[in-house]
């Protein structure tokens, strides 16, 4: 049996350059970005059916996490889910490790998603029980992955965030990444009033 319409706001966070608009873009309107142009801040909407349940979901994609400003803490306080991205093969980001051994390498390529999550249980108040999915992209480009499969696992566990791989090219598990999420609020959120009241991302007034 079909319940009534579920309304979530759910948060794009990663360094930039590293295929969150892709992402996005790719679940949304089902089309793939060729070319790299810097995001400030995008918000999408787009209805998922989950389990029996509609879901609304508010996507917002932001800027790269190297960017991260008070405008990113308020879209935090915002948010009922979160998607941390991160890609396969080194991003500019970590450019100046590439001196460092293969598996410290590795590690840091993951360091923006830690940092992340950290600023996520921070905003929340220590709460680590938020919806939270962390996304590899770029599956695609196997031949230039310079991080193993099993450090992200191994971290991920440790973390107990359920983890993605995906490719917005070939559009590779991008549903199952949101579909994954609504799961996580759904059951986070089962009977509260204000997931049935349609929410948008505010940009907080700014006082001269």
């Amino acid at each position: 049996m079909t319940r009534g319409m579920r309304h979530f706001n759910v948060v794009v966070l990663g360094a930039g350059g590293v295929g969150k608009s892709a992402l996005t873009v790719r679940f949304v309107q089902d089309v793939f970005l060729e070319t790299y142009d810097p995001t400030i801040e995008e918000a999408y909407r787009r209805i998922l059916d989950v389990d029996g349940v509609k879901a609304s979901l508010e996507v917002l994609d932001t800027a790269g996490a190297e960017q991260f400003t008070a405008l990113n803490e308020f879209y935090i306080k915002s948010g009922q889910g979160f998607v941390l991205v991160f890609r396969y093969h080194l991003c500019l980001l970590f450019r100046f490790i590439t001196y460092l051994s293969p598996s410290l390498t590795q590690e840091a390529s993951l360091r923006e998603v830690n940092n992340l999550r950290q600023q996520i249980y921070h905003i929340k108040g220590g709460d680590i029980t938020i919806p939270i999915v962390v996304v590899g992209t770029k599956l695609d480009l196997v031949a230039e992955r310079e991080v193993s499969r099993s450090t992200i696992q191994s971290l991920v566990a440790r973390w107990g965030i359920p983890f993605y791989e995906t490719s917005a090219k070939r559009n590779w598990h991008i549903s199952d990444v949101f579909q994954g999420l609504v799961k996580q609020m759904l059951a986070r959120h089962p009977d509260d009033p204000s997931c049935k009241k349609p929410t948008r991302f505010r940009k907080p007034c700014t006082v001269m």
